[in-house]
This record gives C-alpha cells, sequence and structure tokens, in this order.
C-alpha cells in the first residue's frame, strides 16, 4: 500500500490522476476500493491538518463511493436475475483521460509562453514613405542597377583572389610574465619610489582589449607581488601605480 504525500493538488481530477498514476494503474481499469480509499484517506488527513477541502473534492469522493457501491453489490431485477449493465467505471475513466490529455495541452502551451518570453522582436518601422509612393523606387535607370551589380561581383571577385593567395596570420599573444617584465621596465626608468605613474601608460600602444586586460591581469600579479601600488580615485577613473621600495630579507 502506498502513501500520498503531497500538499497541492490543482484540483480533484489532479489528486486521483496522481494515485492512479501510482498504482500503476490504467485509467480505464481503476480498481475502484482501492482508490477510493487512498483518496478518502487523503481528505481525512488534509482535514486533521485543518486545511480546508473544496467542495469539488468532496463530489468526487462521493463520485467513488457510488462507484464502489455499484461494483459490490450488482443489480438485481425482480426475478432475482443479475442485470448487467455498461461498466460504470467507464464515464469516470472518459473524464479522466479527457482531464490528462487537457493538462499536457495546457503543460505545453505554458512551455512555449516561457520560451516565447525570451524572445524579443524587433519594434516595426514607419514604411509608409514607401507604400505611399513606390513609383519613386522604379524611376532609377535600367542601367544603373546593371552597373551597381556589376561593381558589386567585381568586388566579389576581388576579394575571392585575395583570399586564395593569402592567408590570415594571427600575431602571437604576450604571456603575463612578458607584459610584467615590460612593466617593470617602465616603472623603472620613468618613476622613482614613492612615485606614481598613469595604468594607461603602461599599456602598449595600439593595443586590442586582449592586451588591455593582460596589462590590469599583470598588474594585480605586481601588487600581489607587492612591488608596486595602486589606486583610483572614483569608479571608471584613471589608475595611478606606484613604486614601492623593493624588500629584502634580512637574514
Amino acid at each position: 500500500m502506498y502513501k500520498v504525500r503531497i500538499d497541492k493538488f490543482e484540483g480533484p481530477f489532479d489528486l486521483l490522476v496522481y494515485l492512479i498514476q501510482n498504482a500503476k494503474m490504467d485509467i480505464y481499469d481503476i480498481r475502484v476500493a482501492e482508490i477510493t480509499e487512498q483518496y478518502i484517506g487523503y481528505l481525512k488527513e488534509m482535514g486533521e491538518l485543518n486545511v480546508e477541502v473544496s467542495s469539488e473534492f468532496i463530489v468526487l469522493a462521493a463520485v467513488l463511493i457510488r462507484l464502489k457501491s455499484h461494483m459490490l453489490l450488482p443489480r438485481v431485477n425482480d426475478a432475482g436475475e443479475v442485470i448487467i449493465d455498461e461498466d460504470p467505471r467507464m464515464e469516470l475513466a472518459s473524464r479522466l483521460a479527457e482531464y490528462v490529455k487537457t493538462k499536457k495541452i495546457a503543460e505545453m502551451l505554458q512551455e512555449r509562453l516561457e520560451a516565447n518570453q525570451c524572445i524579443h522582436e524587433k519594434p516595426a518601422e514607419d514604411i509608409s514613405e514607401y507604400l505611399d509612393s513606390p513609383d519613386e523606387l522604379l524611376k532609377a535607370d535600367i542601367e544603373q542597377f546593371v552597373n551597381a551589380f556589376n561593381a558589386f561581383l567585381q568586388k566579389k571577385k576581388r576579394v575571392a583572389d585575395v583570399k586564395k593567395r593569402y592567408q590570415r596570420i594571427k600575431r602571437e599573444r604576450a604571456s603575463i610574465e612578458d607584459r610584467i617584465n615590460y612593466m617593470t621596465a617602465i616603472i623603472k626608468d620613468r618613476v622613482s619610489v614613492g612615485e606614481y605613474i598613469d595604468f594607461t601608460e603602461l599599456v602598449p600602444e595600439e593595443a586590442d582589449r586582449y592586451d588591455i586586460t593582460l596589462s590590469f591581469m599583470s598588474l594585480l600579479e605586481m601588487i600581489k607581488m607587492q612591488e608596486v601600488d595602486a589606486r583610483q580615485e572614483k569608479n571608471y577613473g584613471n589608475i595611478s601605480v606606484i613604486k614601492k621600495e623593493v624588500q629584502t630579507d634580512v637574514q
């Protein structure tokens, strides 16, 4: 016998589907007695926890009890013959199947909604200028279109020819050790102990983003080694690099 330990369901059918799935039952072949006991047991447990149970949960409990009685007590006619009716579970089973189908569709729509919230569309532009006077676009001479297209083809051909004869060579990147040596030499030549130099003067000329980042990381390493100190008066302001006196160990 399994136990229910879920605190919240979207409705009575949600609870019933959970019970059926955990009992590994077929929706069209429900063991009514077992499911009814579990369902009513859950409602009692919620009552003991002082949780208000809505009327729709109670209505479904009544439906399950009625089905259970029909399954246990078959109908008999006046002659004492058993009346064979349609399986009383079929109506409930069809409603459960429809509920499961609707819930899956709702989950699919929710997933699409969350996915679409991550999509940003470009705002519509005003193109009335072109729609109101489309003939203006056709006033250009056909020879101008031909000449412009030929110029485009010639440029594309030249670019293709250059790519065949040349290849791009990537510049060798400096390491932190190389940049520290470079910055140390500048500080040694330009400033004395206690004086400062602007950080931008320690960055190579025509530096790209990699060079700037490498220089900043090298400065942090030099501060860690207590070779220099740095100050910044305000956020995004200039960084002043101060030369420190070299500390020697006394034996």
